[in-house]
């Protein structure tokens, strides 16, 4: 067995006298793990900078992509998360396939375990690591982005009885934003993805403002600042505008005047 915790400390070189897709066996085996150390600190952390420093070769990648989104339905939470989180490394560094995005899709929508931080797995954040999956998906060319749109929506307004407590909001705010980005957006495409919205706050459910209520709010505030001031795309040093901004604010502000209209 390799001694991961010397690997990190080492800086992630890669480890002599195995074989690399034997290391990385190892490792994916690591990425159910309970313990926060074993999965995120050891085997994330290591995957993560070998996909980013090109150890993988792209049919390594391929085949890791396909290993791993089966774990979308594992009946363990810390194996599920870890997979948006693994396939955004892969994506990111150029390697796509299809066949990953509906069952990432599904997942993200059904998702009922919300928790950012458990005191005994450690970090989780489903809806967090399912937005940098959705960045990576909303900024591919070969991705509709308004399907990521859609999807981002969908997982805001799913009944929850979560709260987001761990800045999910900004992650997909965040992720919504670099996918509006897409110079391929109409200015029809940039604001129609908030129409299931604007019907579902417009008709409040009887027991008042709902988890889910307040998750889209302020998902849609962080959205509406990135929108107004620009934001930090890929390795860019400078700032990216939305294109259709303006009428994505107007449209913003129209779901805020419903539940705020002492703002507006």
């Amino acid at each position: 067995m390799t001694d991961w915790a010397q690997v990190r400390d080492a800086g992630f070189a890669v480890p002599e006298g195995r074989p690399v897709r034997e290391l990385v066996a190892e490792l994916v085996g690591m990425l159910r793990s309970p313990d926060p150390v074993v999965r995120d600190r050891q085997a994330y952390s290591t995957l993560a900078t070998w996909i980013a420093r090109g150890v993988l070769p792209p049919d390594e990648l391929r085949a890791l992509g396909d290993e791993l989104v089966p774990r979308f339905g594992d009946p363990e939470i810390q194996a599920r998360t870890f997979v948006p989180l693994m396939l955004d490394a892969i994506v990111t560094a150029g390697v796509f396939e299809p066949a990953w995005v509906p069952p990432f899709e599904r997942w993200y929508v059904a998702e009922e375990d919300l928790r950012g931080y458990d005191e005994k797995l450690g970090w989780l954040h489903a809806v967090a690591h399912g937005a940098d999956l959705l960045r990576a998906l909303g900024l591919h060319p070969a991705v509709e982005p308004v399907q990521m749109l859609r999807l981002g929506i969908g997982r805001l307004l799913t009944p929850t009885p979560w709260v987001l407590r761990d800045m999910e909001d900004d992650r997909l705010g965040y992720a919504l934003a670099a996918t509006l980005t897409r110079d391929d957006l109409t200015e029809t495409d940039a604001v129609v993805w908030l129409d299931p919205a604007l019907r579902a706050l417009a008709d409040p459910p009887a027991e008042g403002i709902t988890p889910e209520v307040t998750n889209t709010v302020r998902t849609l505030r962080a959205l509406y600042v990135l929108a107004d001031h620009g934001l930090r795309v890929g390795p860019a040093k400078g700032l990216t505008a939305i294109p259709h901004r303006e009428q994505l604010k107007a449209r913003l502000a129209d779901v805020f005047r419903i539940v705020t209209p002492y703002w507006l």
